[in-house]
């Protein structure tokens, strides 16, 4: 059901754009914008097989991110990286996938690229001016997940006092909820990932949006 949503989700934000495209088209781009970022290379040839029994003759025109390029290749200038196709096509590709979904991982091998990956989409999306699109700034909150205990990240009870006491990711949630800023807030967690502290952000991740913790 999440992964329909999103596919729902990125139909109704392309038919406000695109209102002269017919379903087809709709359909199809949304789903390779909410699904292509998340395949490997060998997957992409089985996807295209796929939509192309469902979407027989439909041909999409290349969608036009000239803009966020241009940005993008000033920001790799400035920060001295080498634009290559496949790094700024990961840029669009998580671009593509913030339009969609509120929560996502970026995943990959050690010195892949992936910290770079958002920060220059990140530095491009504040220097584009005058696009809709692009209207408010970002902001970065990283936390090390790895780096602190589970009740340091989350909260614990005070077994004497009974006292709930937040932790550094409800604290900097609620800043990010009470901000008066209508800058895009990106609570990026910067560490390896295992089962002992995603698992408590599944509903933060789910569609209800809440950090269920066990103050209430």
């Amino acid at each position: 059901m999440r992964a329909l949503k999103a596919i729902l989700t990125a139909c109704g934000n392309l038919r406000r754009k695109i209102s002269d495209w017919n379903e087809d088209f709709l359909c199809l781009r949304a789903l390779n914008d909410v699904n292509k970022p998340k395949f490997t290379t060998n997957d992409v040839e089985l996807y295209k097989g796929i939509t192309s029994d469902l979407f027989p003759g439909v041909v999409l025109p290349v969608t036009d991110y000239s803009v966020l390029n241009n940005a993008m290749n000033e920001q790799c200038a400035k920060t001295n990286l080498m634009p290559k196709p496949i790094f700024l096509q990961k840029c669009i590709e998580l671009y593509e996938t913030i339009c969609v979904r509120h929560g996502l991982m970026v995943v990959g091998a050690a010195f892949s690229g992936k910290s770079k990956v958002i920060n220059i989409l990140k530095r491009a999306w504040e220097s584009i001016e005058n696009d809709p699109n692009f209207a408010h700034g970002v902001e970065n909150y990283f936390i090390n997940p790895k780096s602190i205990l589970q009740e340091q990240l989350y909260g614990r009870f005070d077994a004497d006092t009974g006292e709930w006491s937040d932790g550094v990711l409800a604290i900097t949630i609620r800043d990010c909820a009470e901000s008066t800023t209508p800058d895009r807030k990106w609570i990026i967690f910067d560490g390896p990932v295992d089962a002992v502290w995603i698992e408590n952000m599944n509903t933060v991740l789910d569609d209800n949006k809440k950090l269920c913790l066990s103050s209430g």
